[in-house]
């Protein structure tokens, strides 16, 4: 399910667990809109070990992109300059178009750490986000509105 259908549950206050919960909201866009997307393409008529190494393939990907998060691999170098990324975490008004919160990932927790909770679906203790309540009803429900084609 892409990022654009969860709807962003309310954060919590205390500020350990506010850190927390906005690392984990960056680990379920990448989930989301990184890891199901590439999972999602995996062609049905592939052979359950195909689908077993394509599935194997996604994750290491991820991870990698986690590590590059995280400052662990990601960076050129030569004695004078360096190129790395940057890569943070802003928790937004919607309303007033401005910055709540921001976090540089690489100043976390840690991505990487986060990523074997993650691919088990453990988002945190505080929940990040949850299906928007159109995605709950029932596919004939929503179909109803659907033009026929």
């Amino acid at each position: 399910m892409a990022s654009s259908e969860l709807e962003l549950q309310p954060c919590p206050e205390e500020p350990r667990s506010f850190g927390l919960w906005l690392q984990h909201a960056a680990g379920r866009i990448v989930f989301e809109d990184v890891r199901s997307y590439a999972l999602e393409r995996i062609g049905a008529q592939v052979s359950a070990e195909a689908r077993a190494e394509a599935e194997k393939a996604v994750n290491d990907a991820v991870y990698g992109l986690m590590m590059v998060i995280d400052g662990v691999t990601g960076r050129i170098a030569n004695d004078t300059y360096a190129v790395e990324l940057s890569v943070a975490v802003k928790l937004l008004n919607r309303e007033a178009e401005s910055v709540i919160s921001e976090m540089d990932l690489k100043q976390g927790d840690g991505m990487c750490m986060g990523y074997h909770r993650w691919v088990d679906g453990d988002f945190g203790e505080d929940v990040v986000a949850t299906p928007k309540t159109w995605l709950a009803q029932s596919a004939s429900t929503r179909r109803s509105w659907m033009p026929d084609i």
